[in-house]
């Protein structure tokens, strides 16, 4: 366990003095960002907003490509 524990912190101490994964870790954060917003955006469920939009859009394109084919 202590071994483990000595890894670890080395690991910790190699990533605050390597520049190169503070830029790694930042990219985490803007993607973590990114995610939130396009949840935002896009909401979880197609009830409201961006998502219910969509969902009536496609069901009407739907429906115009089933009369069109079988017209």
């Amino acid at each position: 366990m202590l071994k483990l524990y000595i890894q670890t912190t080395e690991s910790v101490k190699r990533l605050a003095s390597d520049k190169d994964g503070v830029v790694s870790f930042e990219y985490v954060i803007v993607a973590a960002c990114i995610v939130a917003a396009v949840a935002a955006a896009f909401g979880t469920t197609t009830s409201s907003g961006i998502g219910a939009a969509l969902t009536t859009a496609i069901g009407k394109i739907t429906t115009a490509l089933t009369n069109a084919v079988s017209a």
